[in-house]
Formats: C-alpha cells, sequence, structure tokens
C-alpha cells in the first residue's frame, strides 16, 4: 500500500499474479521493485515542482501586495500641495525606484522557479543513476552464474 492509504498496480502480490507463468532469467520482484522507486522518485519530483510553483505563487502576491501599497502612497504623496519641480523629481525617484525593485523582484522569481527545477531534476537524475547502477548489478549476476 502507498503512503496515501491507495493502493496502485505495484502494489499488488506480483508472485500471484504471475503464477503458472514461467519468465526464464527474468526476475519479476527486482523489476517491480525497481518501477515502484521509479514511481517514487517521480512522485516526490511532482511533489518538489508543486512546492516550488505555489512559493513562487505566494512570493508573487506578496510582490503585487508591496507594489499596491506602494502606488498607494504615490498617489497620496501626489495629492499633498507642492511645487511641480518637488512632484517631478518624487516621480522620478519613484519610477527609478519601481524599476530597480521590478529586475530585483524578477530575479528573485527566477531564482525560486531555477531551485524548485533543481531540486525536482535531481530527484530523477539520481534515480535514474540508481537504475543504471541496479541494471549493472543484475548484469553481473547474470555473468556469475
Amino acid at each position: 500500500m502507498t503512503t496515501n492509504g491507495k493502493h496502485t498496480f505495484l502494489d499488488m502480490d506480483v508472485g500471484k499474479a504471475f503464477a503458472g507463468f514461467s519468465f526464464p532469467g527474468l526476475d519479476i520482484e527486482s523489476i517491480v521493485a525497481a518501477q515502484r522507486k521509479n514511481l517514487e522518485a517521480l512522485t516526490q519530483a511532482n511533489q518538489l515542482a508543486v512546492e516550488g510553483v505555489q512559493a513562487v505563487a505566494r512570493r508573487q502576491v506578496e510582490l503585487a501586495r508591496q507594489a499596491v501599497d506602494e502606488a498607494s502612497s504615490l498617489v497620496r504623496d501626489w495629492s499633498q500641495p507642492g511645487a511641480p519641480e518637488e512632484r517631478i523629481a518624487k516621480s522620478a525617484e519613484f519610477a527609478k525606484t519601481a524599476f530597480e525593485k521590478g529586475v530585483a523582484n524578477a530575479r528573485e522569481l527566477a531564482e525560486l522557479v531555477t531551485k524548485a527545477n533543481t531540486e525536482a531534476f535531481n530527484v530523477i537524475q539520481k534515480r535514474v543513476a540508481e537504475g543504471f547502477e541496479e541494471m549493472r548489478e543484475f548484469a553481473k549476476q547474470k555473468v556469475a552464474r
């Protein structure tokens, strides 16, 4: 049974499923165990990807909230009496700051996406390497017989 309480195809008793069939040279249990590991790695990679997307979405909401707060502040500043030159200077400074924050925020979001992708890819890469090692061991056992 899987950790979420649901049965999968790989959870059934393989010996019973293939009773009466003969597969010379095939270790069905090993094949099923390898496929189970593959599915577990894919599930883990998928979970990491979902968590990464959620982290990016949360951060985007935070950044949008900050942008709205800053825009509201700018509107309040504009409603205050003052010389046109002061307003222009404040607007130019706001535009410069907004641009710099936008670039920094885009970089931060790109780093979050890259981190999530790297974590998910590393899980798959590790499982592929393990799978090759399993095949190498299986081949050694066949040669030794």
